[in-house]
């Protein structure tokens, strides 16, 4: 099992992942994938350089960018799926970044990619509501695939590093950040007004792209912008 595990993770990298990581979900998954317990997290880092560009706004060059690494995630994951079909395991690939209305809520995903990267010990939730990485603070996207695979679980995060900070909070152009500290389990009310997010975001960068989101909270963040080494 242990050189199958390197191979995937060997696999997912030669693909284009910056880091991977393992949880357990079986506790949170609907009954249909309930025998998915496993949780593969693939990660992609953003550019630095395009990144540093957003000002109160989104760039042109961010939204294509924000899209561009969403497709290769979703290419990667896709990738991985097939490859452990092969193998002999059911798996399943969450897409990047995809919202289903409920009745609960209208900007919920099939499934939480932070959650998977928090179990596998990846980093926790911001007080943006991102995932912040101590390597590479908010600026990445992820993707997740399910399957039944046993694999080497990580050790979980379950509370936030933020301290008192609240750059994001403060500048957040849509006000929909409340500066919670996260600990695991909370309700994502609590953190993000998703609703006022969304709303501003359609009001004012609609000239930037369909669907484009701010990157402001991201680009601020200190540990997205801690130089490695120091």
């Amino acid at each position: 099992m242990g050189n199958r595990i390197l191979e995937l993770e060997e696999f997912l990298k030669g693909l284009g992942a910056s880091k991977t990581g393992f949880s357990n979900v079986g506790d949170i998954l609907p009954e249909d994938k309930k025998s998915l317990k496993s949780a593969i997290t693939v990660m992609v880092r953003l550019s630095d350089h395009i990144v540093d560009e957003i000002t109160s706004e989104p760039t042109h060059t961010y939204f294509h960018h924000y899209r561009s690494v969403n497709f290769l995630i979703d290419q990667i994951t896709l990738r991985c799926m097939l490859l452990l079909q092969e193998w002999g395991y059911r798996a399943f690939a969450v897409p990047a970044s995809q919202t289903v209305k409920t009745r609960e809520d209208a900007y919920t995903a099939i499934f939480q990619h932070k959650t998977a990267a928090t179990r596998a010990g990846l980093g926790w939730i911001g007080k943006s509501g991102l995932l912040v990485t101590p390597e590479y603070g908010p600026r990445i996207r992820m993707g997740t695939v399910l399957t039944d695979m046993e694999l080497p679980y990580g050790q979980p995060v379950t509370e936030g590093m933020c301290g008192s900070c609240r750059l994001c909070v403060k500048s957040c152009p849509a006000g929909a950040l409340h500066g919670a500290g996260w600990v695991a389990g909370m309700p994502r009310e609590e953190l993000v007004d998703a609703h006022a997010c969304s709303v501003f975001m359609h009001d004012n960068f609609r000239h930037i792209g369909r669907g484009s989101v701010c990157g402001v909270c991201m680009r601020v963040c200190p540990f997205g912008t801690k130089k490695k080494g120091s």
